[in-house]
C-alpha cells in the first residue's frame, strides 16, 4: 500500500515537470507574436502599397487627338480671302499696298546697286513677300528680278499694323490689315487652326490661352535636315513646328498664360508611309492636339509669315469671335 502511494506520488510530480516545462516553452512564442503584431513590417507595408489602385483622377485622361470634338457652325461669321489683293498689280490691288519698278539705282541708297533686300528694309517689307509678288505665285524663296520687274510693297504713307483673331472654340482665326493713321482695318483671310489639347483647368478650356499678345521677332524658317532641341531632346524641327515659326513676344491684356514658349507655326512632319520622307501631316489642323501653340497648314503659315513678319502685329485669343475687342472701324475692301 504504502508502495502504491509512492508510486502515484512520484507519477504526479513527473506530470507536474512536463506541464511546467511546457508553459515555459509556450511563452516566448507568444511574446515575439505579440511584437510582431505591434511592429510594422516595411516589406509588408511596402508591397501593401505598391498593389493600393491609384488614386481616381478629377477628369478622366484625354486622347492624344481630338477630332471628333463638334466645332460650333461659323456660317455666320466673315469667310473671305482677299490675300491676291495684296499681289495684284492692276486696280485690283488693296489700298495698303502699291506697285514698285525695280531699277538698281535708287534715291535712297548711294554708293551701289540696290538688290531685292534693299527694296524690303526701305518699304518694310518682307523679302518673302516680294518674291510672292515678283513670281506671282506663292513661292517665297526665288527671288530673281530683272530691271523693269513689277512687284509689290506696304506703303510708306500708311501706318500698317496686323491683327490676328482667334475663335479657340471654333478653330479659326480671322486676319485682319489695321491701318492706325486712319483707324480703319480691313478683313484679309480666314483660316482654319489647331490648337491646344482639351483641358478643363485652363481659363480657356484648353492648353492655347485668352488674351491679348504681340508676336516676337525671333522666326525662324525650316527645311528638311536642320536639327534643334525640343523638350530638351534633339529632334528634326520639321517634325515639330513645320516649315515655320513665329513666337509671342509678350502679355498685352487678360492673359491667361505667359508668352514664353508659345507661338504660330506649321503643322508637324510624319514619315510617309514607305518612311523614305517626311510629310505634312494635315489631321493636326481643325483639331485640338497641339501643348498649346496655334498651327497652321504649310500654305497658310508661308502665307502669313511672308506678309506679318516686317510690322507690329497683335494676336487675341478668345473663346467666341463675338466677344472680341477689334481695333478700329471695320472697312470693306475695294
Amino acid at each position: 500500500m504504502a508502495t502504491y502511494k509512492y508510486l502515484l506520488i512520484g507519477a504526479l510530480c513527473v506530470f507536474a515537470v512536463i506541464g511546467t516545462v511546457g508553459v515555459m516553452r509556450q511563452r516566448p512564442k507568444r511574446s515575439a507574436l505579440s511584437a510582431a503584431a505591434l511592429t510594422p513590417n516595411p516589406v509588408v507595408e511596402e508591397i501593401a502599397l505598391a498593389a493600393a489602385p491609384p488614386p481616381k483622377a478629377a477628369i478622366p485622361p484625354l486622347p492624344k487627338k481630338v477630332a471628333s470634338i463638334p466645332l460650333p457652325e461659323a456660317g455666320d461669321l466673315p469667310q473671305v480671302d482677299r490675300i491676291e489683293q495684296l499681289f495684284a498689280l492692276d486696280s485690283s490691288r488693296l489700298p495698303i499696298v502699291e506697285t514698285v519698278r525695280y531699277t538698281s539705282r535708287v534715291p535712297w541708297l548711294e554708293g551701289r546697286s540696290a538688290w531685292i533686300s534693299d527694296y524690303a528694309s526701305h518699304y518694310e517689307t518682307s523679302r518673302h513677300f516680294i518674291a510672292r509678288s515678283l513670281n506671282r505665285k506663292p513661292d517665297y524663296l526665288t527671288q530673281k528680278v530683272a530691271p523693269g520687274d513689277r512687284f509689290n510693297v506696304f506703303r510708306k504713307d500708311k501706318k500698317i499694323e496686323f491683327y490676328l483673331l482667334i475663335d479657340i472654340s471654333r478653330c479659326r482665326m480671322w486676319f485682319y490689315c489695321y491701318d492706325a493713321s486712319a483707324n480703319e482695318r480691313i478683313l484679309l483671310k480666314t483660316y482654319r487652326v489647331g490648337l491646344g489639347r482639351m483641358d478643363a483647368h485652363k481659363a480657356s478650356g484648353s492648353l492655347t490661352p485668352v488674351g491679348k499678345y504681340t508676336l516676337g521677332e525671333k522666326i525662324a524658317i525650316y527645311k528638311p535636315g536642320i536639327m534643334g532641341f525640343f523638350q530638351d531632346q534633339k529632334t528634326e524641327m520639321l517634325r515639330v513646328f513645320g516649315t515655320r515659326w513665329i513666337p509671342f513676344e509678350k502679355e498685352i491684356e487678360r492673359c491667361s498664360e505667359p508668352a514664353k514658349g508659345l507661338g504660330i507655326h506649321g503643322a508637324p512632319w510624319i514619315p510617309d508611309p514607305t518612311g523614305s520622307a517626311l510629310v505634312e501631316d494635315r489631321s493636326r489642323i481643325g483639331t485640338y492636339d497641339s501643348d498649346g501653340c496655334i498651327r497652321l497648314a504649310q500654305e497658310d503659315i508661308e502665307e502669313l509669315y511672308a506678309i506679318l513678319i516686317t510690322k507690329p502685329t497683335t494676336v487675341e485669343l478668345t473663346k467666341d469671335f463675338h466677344t472680341a475687342k477689334l481695333p478700329g472701324i471695320e472697312r470693306s475692301a475695294p
